[in-house]
């Protein structure tokens, strides 16, 4: 029995219960209101620091996605909270859990709304799917258990606010935590029904013409094994989904078909060839720009597999399981026929290399770096104006082959790179940005650096915003509003960062370099940013 003079405190408690969730490691970027829970870390509790809140969350989204469990992340009241909103929504669309604890003032004397009191509820909006300030400092450990199992089922963000006096308050020893016991205590799933899985079967043997759309929700080894039975039974093209920002299938298999368009009318084309149609791991469907018109042409008969209760909710589907994706269709595929196996779609060719003098292109680097890579490899992709011919020329050949930001903000890819390598360290990890879109955490390089993180950082240069220079011209502009940055060096932030850095300016230089790094990535310990200047492509495509 404890005695009064050495009670433990709520802070030792919390990290008793930090251990029995595995949630030892700490991204964080600290502030003066958690100092006092970072006072004399324990040895086996790992501290990642990163330079903007963003890059905390980014980190975290990328160890959590490779792990599959919730990772931890420390923020500094309305400062930290506020500058980390944006990577809390893309870690929400990116069902990537994180535990989040977030600082506050003093509770003796928050009624004065003292210097840095964060006014904090609502503050990330809806993003995160569980948000509590304990009553009392005693309810803190067991709010903290709670916010692993909110965030692993509702698969985002559970934020626990706690004030920094809470730490030294004496625990309460005999009081149950409201939680389960450990990271294993809630059992279960959404299973789907003997008689929901005898329609759908009965719904795709009746089809003439079936297709597959696989989506973000089935990337795991499971979900494309069972995706790949069912496809090879039916015979059929598999998709993917629109702006998905995993891979739900192998995209090296006969079947695959490529993305589907995200605009309607190209949607309703692409479509038209199959009069049933099955979405797995995702909604029905994903669009960008607003076009009129259904999604598809009438009498296309479409159902939708998910185990995300909103995306099953806004599908516009004639069945709708809520179930988890790769049980079920492990389960669905002895429903259906049997079909010969006889399909095989064309494959994209590759760019040929530019002649001498000709400037490289986005499709060239991409074509290079495919050659090259290991079909384990993860790729974190942040390049809009380069997305259809990275789908197109570098395709996800495992789960986990294909990371990007749902949310369709800038800013994931290059700390989530560092997260999924933190988190998977057996896997080589290649992100391939914009130089616009790696500004916007630029600062993650010196934890990839400090941290001695091997990610390769493709760069694709082209002193712009082209996607955004295009859109421009759809809109009828002769010129956009915005200038060019040709001046920017990324290569030269990087190095200024801590980070080894080299820019590329022709192929002969780029195959050089890509050779020298890509046969030991997966071994590596060091990051390095490869800067190549491309030309802007004159088109996009969605």
């Amino acid at each position: 029995m404890t005695t009064a003079a050495h009670a433990r405190t709520v802070k030792e408690q919390t990290f008793d219960v930090l251990r029995e969730y595995d949630l030892t490691t700490l991204f964080s970027n600290p502030g003066s209101t958690e100092v006092g829970f970072l006072a004399d870390l324990p040895a086996d509790i790992s501290f990642v620091l990163g330079l903007h809140e963003g890059s905390v969350v980014g980190m975290a989204a990328g160890s959590a996605l490779a792990t599959g469990r919730p990772a931890l992340v420390l923020l500094h009241t309305t400062a930290g909270y506020g500058n980390a909103v944006s990577a809390l929504a893309t870690a929400r669309a990116n069902r990537a859990p994180l535990v989040v604890i977030v600082g506050q003032q003093d509770r003796r004397h928050l009624a004065h709304e003292p210097f840095l009191a964060g006014r904090l509820d609502g503050l990330a909006g809806e993003y995160p799917v569980w948000q509590h300030t304990p009553t009392r400092p005693q309810d803190v450990p067991g709010a903290v258990a709670r916010a692993w199992h909110e965030a692993q089922e509702g698969r985002g963000a559970a934020v626990v606010v706690v004030p920094m006096d809470d730490w030294f308050a004496e625990a309460d020893e005999d009081i149950a935590p409201a939680a389960p016991r450990g990271p294993v205590a809630l059992r279960g799933g959404r299973t789907a029904s003997d008689e929901a899985l005898a329609d759908l079967g009965a719904l795709l043997t009746a089809a003439g013409s079936p297709c597959l759309v696989a989506g973000a929700g089935n990337d795991t080894v499971d979900g494309w094994e069972a995706l790949v039975t069912l496809a090879e039974r039916l015979d059929c093209p598999v998709y993917q989904e629109p702006f998905g920002a995993r891979a739900g299938f192998p995209q090296d298999h006969r079947l695959f078909a490529g993305h589907l368009p995200a605009v309607r009318p190209a949607l309703r084309e692409a479509l038209a060839p199959y009069d049933t149609v099955l979405t797995v791991g995702t909604a029905a469907f994903r669009q960008y720009t607003y076009a009129p018109g259904d999604f598809t042409l009438a009498g296309t008969r479409v159902a939708v597999i998910t185990d995300d209760p909103e995306e099953a909710h806004r599908s516009p589907a004639e069945l709708v399981l809520l179930a988890e994706p790769a049980d079920t269709v492990r389960r669905l595929a002895p429903l259906v026929p049997d079909v010969p196996r006889s399909s095989t779609l064309n494959r994209p060719a590759t760019p040929q290399p530019p002649a001498p003098g000709e400037p490289l292109r986005a499709a060239h680097v991409l074509a290079a770096l495919a050659e090259r890579l290991d079909p384990k490899a993860v790729v974190v992709e942040e390049t809009p104006s380069s997305r259809p011919d990275l789908h197109r020329l570098l395709p996800a050949r495992a789960p986990l082959g294909f990371l990007s930001a749902a949310m369709g903000g800038l800013g994931f890819a290059m700390p989530a790179a560092i997260g999924v390598r933190h988190g998977a360290p057996d896997r080589p990890v290649v992100a391939v940005l914009g130089d616009g879109s790696s500004l916007y955490s630029i600062q993650a390089l010196w934890s990839a650096a400090h941290y001695g993180i091997g990610v390769l950082f493709v760069v694709l240069a082209n002193g712009r915003y082209a996607i955004m220079d295009r859109l421009s011209e759809r809109e009828g502009s002769a010129a956009p509003a915005w200038p060019a940055f040709t001046e920017l060096s990324v290569s030269t932030l990087a190095k200024g960062l801590g980070c080894p850095a080299e820019r590329v300016e022709d192929h002969t230089a780029l195959l050089s370099a890509l050779d020298k790094v890509l046969p030991s990535l997966a071994d590596r310990r060091e990051p390095l940013v490869l800067e190549v200047a491309v030309e802007a492509d004159a088109h996009y495509s969605s």
